[in-house]
């Protein structure tokens, strides 16, 4: 969980990097969409960690937009667009349908659970199935 936590903290610090260089405008498009979904985890993981105060509505603002940002993914990578600077594996289009999947299934967790954050004992269940709705896409159809 703390792994999970520390590489979206990382990975939001690190878009604006990662993203220089990129040519192509649908991996820059995905690339944009993937740094505001690790945003709002940053959200939700700096209030899991201690790092900011809690406040039920941030979280519950935060996971609203994961959901909707999730909705997005599989148009984003409609397109079979690579760039040096891209994390996204061919595994993505080669089995587009598994893939759509594992987005949905983060678009459905996080809109399940927003509106439903109460108080800070409500993040660590959070973080965990959201971390591993990210996790599960990553490990298939993201280069480490």
């Amino acid at each position: 969980m703390k792994k999970i936590i520390a590489l979206l903290l990382v990975a939001t610090g690190t878009a604006a990097f990662a993203h220089s260089g990129v040519k192509d405008p649908d991996v820059m498009n995905r690339m944009m969409g993937m740094s505001e979904l690790a945003k709002q985890m940053k959200v939700i993981g700096s209030m899991h960690m201690g790092q900011e105060a809690f406040d039920a509505e941030a979280v519950n603002a935060a996971l609203a937009s994961i959901a909707e940002e999730a909705s997005y993914i599989p148009s984003l990578f409609e397109v079979e667009a690579l760039d040096p600077k891209s994390e996204a594996l061919p595994s993505i289009w080669e089995d587009f349908e598994g893939f759509t999947a594992k987005a949905n299934t983060l678009r459905e967790t996080a809109s399940s659970l927003a509106g439903t954050v109460a108080n800070a004992d409500d993040l660590r269940p959070i973080m965990h199935q959201i971390g591993q709705a990210c996790s599960a896409c990553h490990a298939d159809y993201r280069a480490e």
